[in-house]
């Protein structure tokens, strides 16, 4: 498998190199040239195959022949080695739970599986390799869980000063050795674009081997195709494709699911949750992108002014607006809207949100409520464990969460970080020093 870049001004790549640099030299992201259609069988017999042989399936075609496939089974079985199980919330909502890794929240797929491909491909090579990636709460974390004391890589993380929550602040600034934090006084935004131009700076890339770790990479980005395969083994009604709601703000997690979708995975229609910041909302109802400053809300991993992955999805519908419109919706949740439906459901469901799960949540019951089929049932993905916005969960439902053993080993570590400004030649001279 090659991969092209969407600016179509760079050359052609294999997985290995569109791995390592990350953002093609024209600063466009890498796209696979061709989608493969997953085996049928795989579908009509999913409930009787291991995750592991689901994740092998899926991915192989996507990496072709730069990893063994032994390797490869060892890699996918590695990522995969914690329970996503899918619970029912209410009579026609289930929730997928993606918090069960290591670090509580859907990127550790795309984290283990990119952190173990980049160990394989730096191996002998002569010079460290620096992975730089910016946060807006979980990548962070889960990244720097999925590099720790990696042989060869360094990794250097971006996030905004006061808008990332205490515990995944923790998660991303107490590990040390290889793993540097770098808290900026800005927006998520304002992180990813020095990041992008770290990429493109041409006098650092030639002092430094850079490659990124954010969902723009193909190694992040493909194997979160695994957890909605994962979804429809554990679906009931197999005659009846569920409607998933994936609580959006690079817009890399619902990409991926619908090009599992595109692959063959039966789906009825994708909606993209996002809160205050609309701008794929808007999208949807006039067809002009128009990014804009990132909103801090409550659901902080989502604030997101120019998600990056939405140029993939206009890709796998070849620009179509018609055929995106039928598969695919959006809408924005705002933070008390957020609130309200996690005292809600914990009050009539029992069951604990996060605040992107909430906003997950309230957007399916929302288009479930307004289509005409009433037989439609649906998937949110509930992409972090409540603990992470324990300073936002627990004042709203008026209860305590409970520490999972993962939190409790980090919470009184002291934090490791360096303070710095919006400013690319602060960044630069950081890269050049570590």
């Amino acid at each position: 498998m090659n991969y092209y870049s969407l600016n179509k001004q760079s050359p052609i790549a294999s997985f290995k190199e569109a791995t390592i640099l990350g953002q093609a030299p024209d600063k466009g992201l890498y796209f696979p040239e061709s989608i493969r259609q997953v085996d049928k069988e795989l579908i009509s017999n999913i409930e009787n195959i291991s995750n592991e042989e689901i994740a092998f399936r899926v991915i192989k075609p996507y990496i072709g022949n730069e990893i063994a496939e032994d390797e490869l089974y060892r890699i996918v079985s590695e990522t995969v080695n914690f329970p996503i199980p899918l619970v029912q919330v209410s009579e026609n909502i289930s929730s997928l739970e993606l918090f069960h890794g290591p670090t509580l929240a859907f990127k550790d797929v795309g984290a283990r599986f990119m952190s173990r491909c980049l160990g394989q491909f730096v191996k002998g090579a002569d010079k460290k390799v620096t992975v730089l990636v910016a946060t807006s709460g979980d990548t962070g974390g889960a990244v720097a869980n999925g590099f720790y004391n990696v042989e060869g890589v360094e990794v250097v993380i971006l996030y905004p000063s006061g808008k990332v929550s205490s515990v995944q602040e923790k998660q991303l600034t107490t590990l040390g050795n290889n793993i540097h934090a770098l808290e900026v006084n800005g927006t998520f935004d304002d992180c990813q674009q020095l990041v992008k131009q770290a990429f493109t700076d041409a006098a650092l890339n030639k002092e430094l081997f850079l490659t990124s770790a954010n969902s723009i990479n193909v190694a992040r980005w493909l194997p979160q195709q695994f957890y909605y395969f994962f979804a429809y083994k554990q679906w009931k009604q197999k005659d009846q494709p569920p409607v998933i709601c994936v609580p959006s703000g690079n817009f890399g997690n619902i990409c991926a699911g619908i090009l599992a979708h595109m692959s063959g995975l039966p789906v009825k229609h994708f909606v993209a949750a996002c809160n205050a910041n609309d701008i794929v909302p808007n999208f949807m109802q006039s067809q002009q992108y128009q990014p804009k400053p990132a909103v801090a809300t409550i659901s902080n991993a989502m604030d997101v002014g120019n998600p990056s992955n939405f140029v993939r999805i206009l890709e796998l519908f070849h620009q179509q607006f018609p055929q995106l419109k039928e598969k695919f919706s959006s809408v924005s949740i705002t933070d008390e809207e957020t609130k309200q439906t996690m005292k809600r459901v914990y009050d009539e469901l029992h069951y604990t949100l996060d605040p992107h799960g909430a906003v997950g949540y309230l957007a399916l019951e929302r288009y479930l409520a307004d289509v005409s089929d009433s037989s439609l049932k649906g998937i949110f993905l509930e992409t972090a464990h409540p603990v992470k916005f324990y300073d936002v969960v627990e004042p709203v439902l008026n209860q305590t969460i409970p520490l999972p053993d993962a939190v409790k080993e980090i919470i009184d570590l002291p934090k490791k970080s360096t303070l710095m400004n919006v400013s690319f030649e602060e960044l630069k001279d950081f890269l050049l020093k570590a």
